[in-house]
């Protein structure tokens, strides 16, 4: 057995590996299950006891010879054939066009309801997504109750209670109020968590686009305005709106706006519950307890905000019926988007 391991040792050390063929049929010979090296391992207990250590540690270096030549020559002819490649393009290959990404939905529908706001006088503004409680909560007249506080509605950062990952962008609104003087008009796009289950019609990561204006004498009737011409130029100029009267801690009086569908088609019946209308937003006058949390004089100024989600907005613009294809990147779902009219 030994005179035999000698033997394999000088085939493995004299193989010459310089193309595929013979490196295929090198593993099978030394590396393979079913290689020579393998059967001789097989017939260590034939050997006399005396010789088995001497025979075993002959394998194993047989074994670690085969294998190190066989990668190094593997690596030898990758690298050949890469050079080869780069120094010789085929040039019978046919020609392969650039193939342009698209931007995504949720970035267009951001970019044109930015847009929109913007025409008349709103600004950008943007904050941290990791949030205190004051500014996400409590400074927004939220109680100590609401249920916006619960573990089950708010993702919390398990090392400090105090810090959460942002329910809304309103706290991009708190800032403002705290740091600048009125008057002030502004929209705060930006990403949101929600402690939700995933499913087709919701997700713990979401996009908001909210709107901030605060002045001396502004009132409910800017705010109708204000958000009729954004319909208009969202949705078309024949547009219908209708404001529903509603409740959020941070707004007095607080409404929803709907816009008409119609009931056009089954779909339309569906995803109107049969009413025509949709509900596409909150709104309302800024509390004057959250003007004064942020130091500012509610005998004297008066504001309204609004919040939109933009994923909401997309769906409806494409009639998309499954939320999950925003976050999922599937191109064919991408590429059928090039701009939102």
């Amino acid at each position: 057995m030994l005179d035999k391991i000698k033997e394999l040792k000088a085939e493995i050390e004299a193989a010459q590996l310089e193309n595929k063929e013979k490196l295929e049929a090198f593993r099978l010979r030394f590396i393979s299950r079913k290689s020579i090296i393998g059967d001789l391992m097989g017939e260590i207990r034939n050997v006399a006891a005396e010789q088995r250590k001497d025979v075993g540690q002959g394998l194993n270096m047989l074994k670690n010879l085969a294998t190190g030549k066989f990668k190094e020559a593997a690596e030898e002819l990758d690298n050949l054939n890469n050079n080869i490649n780069e120094a010789q393009p085929d040039l019978t290959l046919p020609d392969v066009p650039n193939q342009l990404g698209t931007i995504h939905p949720i970035s267009q529908t951001r970019d044109k309801i930015v847009s929109i706001f913007q025409r008349i006088g709103f600004n950008v503004a943007d904050g941290p997504e990791i949030e205190d409680d004051w500014h996400n909560f409590t400074a927004l007249n939220f109680p100590p109750n609401h249920p916006a506080r619960e573990m089950q509605d708010t993702f919390f950062i398990s090392k400090n209670p105090d810090k959460v990952l942002r329910t809304h962008t309103s706290n991009v609104q708190i800032r403002m109020m705290e740091n600048q003087e009125p008057p002030f008009r502004s929209i705060m796009p930006g990403r949101v968590f929600r402690n939700e289950a995933i499913s087709a019609r919701a997700h713990c990561i979401f996009h908001q686009i909210e709107g901030l204006y605060v002045n001396e004498n502004v009132s409910f009737q800017d705010l109708k305005n204000t958000l009729y011409y954004f319909a208009k130029e969202m949705f078309g100029s024949n547009t219908k709106i209708r404001l529903r009267p509603s409740y959020f801690p941070f707004t007095e009086p607080s409404a929803e706006m709907d816009i008409y569908w119609g009931l056009k088609t089954e779909a339309d019946r569906k995803i109107t519950k049969g009413t025509g209308w949709l509900e596409i937003l909150g709104c309302g006058m800024v509390d004057p307890n959250v003007l004064a949390n942020c130091n500012i004089d509610p005998e004297k100024y008066t504001g309204f905000a609004f919040g939109m989600g933009i994923e909401r907005i997309t769906m409806l613009k494409h009639k998309i019926e499954d939320i999950r294809l925003f976050f999922e990147n599937d191109v064919r779902f991408l590429r059928q988007f090039s701009t939102i009219g």
